[in-house]
């Protein structure tokens, strides 16, 4: 299973600061100074607060230094840490001296060690749930986890930390202010190329991960799909050899074509459609060309109509009209 994250199996450590501001002026709500409630439900300084319920710790997605004070102490204090590889996780905790209890919870056994971990909750034990690197709930089956907990009202704590998704996101160097993680994309190119039909009308910056081995063929698709954007790929991000390579989609397309798969988890970043952006007439027929040189007028026309949503029977009258006058 892929997820958020670049790996965790190369964790090394470095230097980490912390930083606090000042409390915020208290505030009353239906008559009751937010102070004395936060008196009630916090700690007094110096003391650590023990969760209750289901914690969603996030993990460093490469530098074992990134991960923050309070998700030590929760992993300090929890009964029982969920993750998706006990051996990673167990590599991340031996590093800064934990030791706890593992129990593995990931796409292939969550149906049947949900039930457990529900029961295990209800009864007062306190769980933590990890991914193998970064914020568990993206790319992974946890949010089914998180749902049965609120169903049954067990109490469910975010632990914020370290993200690939945002790594990539503030260090490509293209708009933040709008973007959507799309996760993994098809295997398959015909299926790809749909799903970034879908995402071409979108107004914000697009988060894709990729793996390495079809990192060239994505942005190829990416570029006939949403043409020349700019684009930013991240690789082992917080890790010793971490890069970030720019340019247009075509320009790093024909770069991984040339230079091969790159080491490591990949990120990539695209840049927002232009406003009103849609498939023209000069988009179809380019898509057609592609398309009707390696398969059938069929196929190619149902492929170009699903990544551009442009009506089938027009995208069918270009493709006669292109194989009928070729120039």
């Amino acid at each position: 299973m892929r997820k958020d994250r670049s790996s965790a199996a190369s964790i090394s450590p470095h230097s980490a600061r912390s930083k606090s501001g000042p409390a915020g002026r208290a505030k009353r709500i239906h008559g009751e100074d937010l102070s004395k409630q936060h008196a009630r439900q916090r700690p007094r300084q110096g003391q650590r607060a023990r969760i209750s319920g289901l914690a969603l710790v996030a993990t460093p997605i490469g530098n074992a230094r990134d991960i923050t004070l309070r998700a030590l102490d929760v992993l300090n204090d929890v009964d029982v840490i969920a993750c998706e590889d006990t051996r990673v996780t167990a590599r991340l905790l031996a590093i800064h001296g934990i030791s706890k209890p593992l129990l593995a919870y990931h796409e292939h056994n969550a149906e049947r060690a949900r039930p457990m971990l529900i029961e295990r909750l209800k009864s007062g034990e306190t769980v933590a749930l990890v991914s193998d690197a970064g914020t568990p709930l993206v790319s992974d089956p946890g949010y089914k986890l998180v749902r049965a907990c609120l169903e049954n009202g067990i109490p469910v704590t975010p632990i914020p930390g370290a993200s690939a998704v945002l790594t990539a996101l503030v260090v490509s160097g293209l708009p933040t202010d709008r973007f959507l993680f799309a996760g993994f994309l098809p295997a398959k190119r015909a299926a790809r190329r749909r799903v970034l039909g879908e995402l071409r009308g979108i107004a914000a910056s697009l988060v894709f991960m990729e793996s390495a081995k079809r990192l060239a063929a994505s942005l190829a698709d990416m570029a006939e799909t949403l043409g020349p954007r700019p684009c930013g790929v991240a690789r082992e991000m917080t890790k010793l050899f971490e890069e970030v390579r720019r340019g247009s989609l075509d320009e790093l397309a024909a770069h991984y074509k040339e230079f091969g798969p790159p080491k490591g988890e990949v990120t990539v970043v695209v840049s927002p459609a232009a406003a009103g952006e849609a498939a023209d007439a000069a988009d179809i027929d380019r898509m057609l060309v592609g398309e009707l040189g390696r398969s059938t007028m069929r196929d190619a026309v149902a492929h170009v109509a699903a990544a551009t949503g442009a009506p089938r029977r027009q995208v069918y009258a270009r493709a006669l009209a292109l194989t009928r006058d070729p120039a």
